[in-house]
């Protein structure tokens, strides 16, 4: 086993290699950007070094730096995690060529799989079920359309050469082909640099279903079951889980002796998943071969009982597979979902910044958490958003939905928008609790899993409420601290000289502004909430929970509330508030706001696309921003002349920063 290893990633998955190591006894390096310098990988490691700036071009992609810290510190293996350069055989070839173990399959593997027609090729020949059609490089427009037509509609065109959706279309008849196919080729020049194409019989209604599979050095290979990974947005994964509710015990036998086929026909040796796309009647075909460990890794972790970090750690030692295919047990039920610092109901716009606020449920043997922040660090713009992973566990399906729902349930994130609450209207719908989901399910009916148009007003006089006994409970502890504790000027709770006062609350919710009238104190209140009264009676906040009686109906309520926002969750919805300080702030001009252009997050000004004293229309592009790898469109509010420009290509801007003005 090695003494010591360098991890060539950041975040949740550098951390939990970082603790596998640490289990085993081993030493571990960590690499680290300037955006990162204080994240928690580089706190957990035994060393850290710098490797380059925050891009991850400049750092995280880069294979000489990160070698030279292995080098210099007498690491022994590296383990790349999964994303920058884990899929890279250039990089693998050069850990190799240096004497250190790369912690992942062979540079030979993975150039392989890095071509989908010559995988799809390679699986055929191999005996594992691909999807009929056409993966042949003479790519003239008139034997692509006869092929098409051959294959029949439905098909899918798609880039040979790629991933992440792009270079990718359905087309439906044959005289849709042409128009398509012209579309797809330059979306993937533009993309990958290549434009070859493939195609394929397209599926309807399809299921993502995928093999974890390993191998070692001395011909081993064995599959730990499947993971379903069916509800998906634009192609990526939202919610795991295993086992797969649709698969019968014989369809996931065949599954399985057909990924084991697959590793044996690339020689593969560690952690890898094929990845497979299953029909309505069973039928399934190869996609494709991610050769490294996968973020839903850890589903299969919680339903068979082995670290795979460990495994890929033993085997990379040159150790064999540590179980035989028949001792790999299966046991309960596990699903996985996401934290991203996202926005949903802004097209799941990135977000970043510091993380106010970050309440995950506790560890247990039913909840998992693997995250690689915490309370008080940054979402950067420079990497992926993800916030934590959710990982829960139980004896059947049913039950691991509820243990989800009540783990969402705790979860608040305060700073940058979180898609928590997009997430409990997932894990409730029909779609998933049926299992009836497919890969398209979520593009299809997108709307249902938003916010909705309209509010619980309980929700809304919950949050006042909890706001109340907040206020009252500081000012109690203020008046027992000051020269005359009795003194009722010294309570906020309404009281007024001769008759009872009353309180005005404003909260933001999102763009839209509440405000609320308040009368009486000491959890009974009348609350006008747009015009209409309601009876508050014996409302009590203890131990994160709010109970009252609100028109007469006893509720129950998770509830949290701080200086800047107030939660509120009733067991099937939330609701969180921000203050009106919090409110103001955000538009300190008022009514001036619309003359001029902010940043709606941190970002790097990429274009600038107007100049001082140009006349600018309503929803014209004035600037251009990267942030979070896509690129924001910053447009004009309304018709005018545009007064300055405070920003230039390459400049770093902050949120909220004002980066033009117009003529007032």
């Amino acid at each position: 086993m090695f003494s010591k290893i360098l991890i060539a990633n950041r975040g949740e998955i550098a951390c939990r290699v970082i603790r596998t190591a640490r289990k085993l006894g081993i030493r571990t390096v960590a690499v680290y950007s300037d955006a990162d310098a204080d994240a928690q990988h580089v706190r957990l490691a035994d060393e850290a070094h710098r490797i380059g700036g925050p891009r991850p071009q400049d750092s995280y992609l880069r294979g000489d730096a990160i070698l030279e810290v292995a080098k210099r510190t007498g690491a022994q293996a590296i383990h790349p995690g999964y994303g920058f350069l884990s899929e890279n055989a250039d990089f693998a070839d050069a850990v190799q060529a240096a004497g250190i173990a790369f912690i992942g399959p062979s540079g030979a593997s993975m150039r392989k799989m890095g071509s989908k027609a010559g995988a799809k090729d390679l699986m055929a020949a191999a005996g594992v079920p691909v999807v009929p059609g056409f993966t042949g490089e003479d790519q003239s427009p008139d034997l692509l359309q006869r092929e098409a037509d051959t294959i029949g509609y439905p098909l899918m065109i798609k880039a040979a050469h790629g991933g992440g959706g792009k270079g990718m279309r359905i087309v439906r008849s044959a005289e849709a082909f042409a128009a398509n196919l012209q579309s797809c080729q330059r979306e993937a020049a533009n993309a990958f640099g290549r434009d070859r194409v493939l195609l394929e019989r397209y599926i309807e209604h399809p299921r993502h279903i995928e093999i974890q599979v390993f191998g070692d050095s001395h011909g081993g290979a064995i599959h730990l079951n499947e993971r379903e990974c069916s509800a998906q947005r634009r192609y990526q994964k939202v919610l795991e889980e295993s086992p797969s509710p649709f698969l019968t015990p014989e369809l996931r036998a065949r599954m399985g002796a057909a990924a084991v086929q697959a590793a044996h026909a690339i020689d593969y040796a560690n952690a890898g998943t094929v990845e497979f796309i299953v029909g309505a009647d069973g039928g399934f075909y190869f996609m494709e071969i991610n050769t490294r460990l996968q973020v839903e890794h850890p589903v299969t972790e919680e339903v068979t009982g082995l670290d795979l970090v460990e495994w890929q750690l033993r085997i990379a030692a040159g150790e064999k597979l540590p179980l035989a295919q028949e001792q790999i047990a299966q046991r309960g039920h596990a699903i996985e979902v996401r934290l991203y610092a996202e926005d949903p109901d802004a097209g799941f716009l990135p977000g970043s910044g510091t993380l106010q606020t970050l309440r995950l449920p506790a560890p247990s043997r039913h909840v998992r958490i693997d995250s690689g922040v915490v309370e008080g660090d940054t979402v950067t713009i420079f990497y992926d958003p993800m916030i934590a992973k959710l990982i829960v566990w139980d004896e059947d399906r049913p039950r691991a939905l509820a243990r989800l729902r009540d783990a969402l349930a705790d979860c608040e994130i305060a700073g940058p928008k979180s898609n928590i609450a997009f997430l409990e209207r997932l894990v409730r719908h029909p779609a998933v609790v049926d299992a009836g989901i497919d890969t398209g399910y979520l593009d299809r009916h997108l709307d249902e899993f938003l916010a909705p148009a309209e509010t619980e007003a309980a929700l809304v006089l919950a949050a006042a409420t909890t706001r109340l006994l907040v206020q009252e409970r500081g000012a109690r502890a203020a008046a027992a601290a000051g020269s005359d504790p009795a003194s009722p000027w010294a309570v906020a709770d309404g009281w007024r000289l001769g008759h009872g006062g009353s309180r005005r609350l404003a909260f933001a919710n999102g763009d839209a502004r509440i405000e609320l009238l308040a009368h009486g104190h000491d959890g009974g209140y009348r609350i006008e909430l747009d015009g209409v009264a309601h009876a508050v009676a014996g409302a009590r906040w203890a131990d994160g929970e709010l109970s009252a009686r609100i028109d007469g109906t006893m509720r129950r309520f998770r509830a949290s509330a701080d200086a800047a926002h107030v939660l509120v969750h009733d067991g099937g919805q939330r609701l969180s508030l921000a203050t009106a300080e919090v409110y103001r702030r955000k538009d300190p001009a008022g009514g001036a706001a619309e003359h001029r252009i902010r940043a709606p997050m941190p970002g790097r000004v990429v274009l600038v696309q107007a100049r001082p004293g140009d006349a600018v229309h309503a929803g014209g592009v004035v600037l251009v921003i990267e942030a979070m790898k896509m690129e924001l469109a910053l447009k004009a509010p309304r018709d005018g002349v545009l007064a300055e420009v405070r920003a230039q290509p390459g400049d770093f801007v902050e949120a909220d920063a004002v980066l033009a003005t117009l003529e007032q």
